[in-house]
């Protein structure tokens, strides 16, 4: 029903089912782990109205399971990217497996799958730095680059009776690059993309 890919290693099909409505796959060497991707194999869909909670578990310092929500897949929404590198700083969530004995070494992590309703799909929050990047994120990132270029540059600035002569030195007018800088910022909001044109 279910697949889990990790980038570099072969596709798992092989969940571990727990009980009729909960999964679980094995993450060997979670630690070299960036990005998890959870999806349905097509071969049977959910039952109507039902979906799944996709959950990361790692061992904290004592050996115990460390539950985290990362998302969720659907038949509407069949894959899912989560990156779960960083995570285990994070504390547990509430989480459908923890009454389980579900055996767990020190370096294996495990993605577990929990068939639940749509609607209590919905009321869940997942871990915020589980997603993957998007456009906001992309958008953030290049914000805060400009943000900090413009002022970088403009630490330099002097006004010019401050200016010592130096014939092979270039100076470029602050104005160009606060214009520079208005510009791609107008650009960036119209279309987050249009540095790939």
């Amino acid at each position: 029903m279910f697949g889990c890919l990790v980038a570099g290693r072969l596709v798992q099909t092989d969940a571990q089912q727990i009980t009729k409505d909960k999964f679980v796959f094995n993450l060997p060497d979670y630690e070299s782990i960036n990005h998890v991707v959870v999806f349905m194999l097509g071969t049977i869909p959910f039952p109507e109205r039902m979906g799944g909670s996709v959950y990361i578990s790692y061992p904290d310092q004592s050996g115990m399971p460390v539950w985290q929500l990362l998302g969720f897949i659907t038949n509407e929404k069949p894959s899912a990217i989560f990156k779960i590198s960083g995570l285990k700083s994070g504390e547990g969530s509430q989480h459908p497996f923890g009454t389980m004995n579900i055996p767990q070494t020190p370096s294996v992590a495990q993605i577990g799958i929990s068939v639940e309703l749509l609607e209590q799909l919905a009321q869940q929050t997942p871990i915020v730095n589980a997603a993957v990047s998007t456009a906001d994120s992309f958008t953030q990132f290049t914000q805060k680059m400009l943000d900090n270029f413009y002022n970088f540059a403009t630490s330099f600035a002097v006004s010019q009776t401050q200016m010592t002569p130096n014939p092979s030195e270039v100076f470029i007018p602050a104005n160009v690059i606060l214009k520079w800088y208005e510009n791609f910022q107008r650009r960036l909001s119209q279309n987050p993309m249009f540095w790939k044109t």
